[in-house]
């Protein structure tokens, strides 16, 4: 994690820092845009249980990828997923159970309050749906497919007209059944907080 927000906050430095220098074309209806970084998830503590004991799902991190379109200077689309975040699984009472592969997609709608202007640093906010698929469970355990709502907030540092730095925070709503043999003996809850940073390319 520390890695992580290391990069967010040198993203946002910079960003401060370059405010001041000759402006670049930035953020145009119509613009496509593709991301590729690395995020860190903290899934936090509490996530849910099985048979009624407390489940906990450690946090992790790996490579994210996205790809967006503006429809105004300040309003766009945004797609992005991650390879599969392999989570280690613990409960209170038996400790160590496996672990869980969790996949994100997310479809948001970013706004740019700067959009349009020959801004170097642009923030964005986003909101949307979160699509989360869990596989590699533990033998003989399934855990369903879920839907809810995700937040995020963002920065893009503009280095030439195509590419740009990246940083970002975002908030998602996960949770599913657990089932065993088709019935259901525990819930698992995430609230994942993921920070991240990388390369945008805008064409």
């Amino acid at each position: 994690m520390r890695n992580v927000k290391l990069i967010s906050a040198a993203v946002i430095t910079a960003g401060f820092a370059l405010a001041s220098q000759a402006a670049v074309a930035y953020n145009n209806a119509g613009d496509v845009f593709v991301r590729g970084g690395y995020a860190k998830t903290d899934t936090g503590s509490g996530n849910g249980n099985v048979l009624g004991d407390s489940l906990n799902v450690q946090s992790e991190s790996g490579f994210t990828f996205g790809a967006g379109y503006l429809f105004t200077d300040k309003v766009g689309v945004e797609l992005n997923s991650s390879e599969k975040f392999e989570h280690e699984l613990n409960t209170d009472v038996a400790g160590g159970i496996g672990s869980i592969d969790r996949m994100p997609v997310n479809l948001l709608v970013n706004y740019y309050p700067l959009g349009g202007m020959d801004s170097r640093v642009q923030p964005y906010v986003g909101a949307g749906v979160n699509y989360t698929r869990f596989s590699g469970e533990p033998s003989d355990v399934s855990v369903k497919s879920s839907y809810g709502a995700i937040g995020q907030v963002g920065l893009d540092l503009a280095i030439t007209n195509n590419v740009s730095l990246n940083g970002y925070a975002s908030y998602a709503d996960v949770s599913s059944d657990i089932r065993t043999g088709g019935e259901t003996v525990g819930k698992v809850d995430m609230d994942p907080v993921t920070v991240g940073g990388g390369v945008t390319l805008r064409f």
